[in-house]
């Protein structure tokens, strides 16, 4: 490498800080050669394989150096995708966790309210079943009602005592009784037994009129009606409402003998 420089010539008389200009023009063109001569000495001792070498040498360092840089990035990536990983896992799986626990409470309620409604179609099962036995048994127990009118001194007997029973509730001076007409002869022997039965029990005297023209319904099993004077107040002794009360008065004790006692019964007044 050279530098060349071409300076015009100047005048003699030319002079700066009292040295002529070709002095120093001089003095340039020296430190030029100078320049030159140690390029030139440069330029020879960096051959061209020595150039490729450095350049080589700098490109592997520069390759060790990437390499490295590329590595540690790798590294740090591969860190920060195993944490971001773990994470999102933790996280799904609690999240996995919180929808099969809530799945499973979700199930067992399920399971509760069938259960429950389970429990309840059997228990009103066996409600029903009890009623309907509790009916057939009253039903029966009504039917075998016309087997008392069938024996005559059971069924004066039974007479006697309803009547007696009407007088007592009534304690009227006048009553009125009516019954089946069938039963007219009954009654009327029951009304003649019982008036000094009443009159000595309550010490008062007492007019008794069978109805000759209002009867009970044939299809009643018998019993008989008594009325105070003005027919407002009436006792109703047939044998079908006699039943009827005897089954609420007994219903719990019947519901003991037929199904046991009840264990979540607390009073049974």
């Amino acid at each position: 490498m050279r530098i060349d420089v071409t300076i015009g010539e100047a005048p003699s008389s030319c002079l700066v800080n009292g040295i002529p200009q070709s002095c120093r023009q001089i003095s340039f063109l020296n430190a030029l050669c100078k320049v030159n001569a140690l390029l030139s000495i440069t330029d020879m001792a960096l051959t061209d394989a020595d150039v490729q070498k450095q350049i080589k040498h700098m490109m592997a360092f520069i390759e060790q150096e990437a390499s490295e840089k590329v590595e540690e990035i790798d590294a740090k990536a591969e860190e920060e995708f195993n944490i971001e990983k773990g994470r999102l896992v933790q996280t799904q799986r609690v999240k996995i966790m919180e929808y099969f626990e809530k799945k499973e409470k979700q199930i067992e309620q399920h399971k509760k309210i069938q259960m429950s409604h389970l429990m309840n179609q059997a228990r009103l099962k066996v409600l029903k079943a009890r009623d309907d036995m509790i009916t057939d048994l009253l039903t029966e127990a009504r039917q075998r009602l016309a087997e008392i009118a069938l024996d005559p001194a059971r069924y004066s007997r039974l007479l006697e005592g309803l009547v007696l029973q009407g007088f007592y509730q009534l304690l009227e001076d006048k009553v009125t009784i009516r019954c089946r007409q069938q039963d007219v002869e009954m009654v009327q022997a029951a009304v003649n037994k019982n008036i000094p039965v009443y009159k000595e029990a309550v010490k008062k005297h007492i007019v008794v009129k069978v109805d000759m023209e209002h009867f009970l319904p044939s299809s009643l099993c018998g019993g008989v009606e008594v009325y105070n004077d003005n027919g407002k107040i009436k006792v109703s002794n047939t044998l079908e409402n006699r039943l009827d009360l005897l089954a609420h008065q007994m219903m719990p004790e019947v519901r003991v003998s037929l199904f046991g006692a009840n264990p979540n019964r607390k009073f049974t007044d």
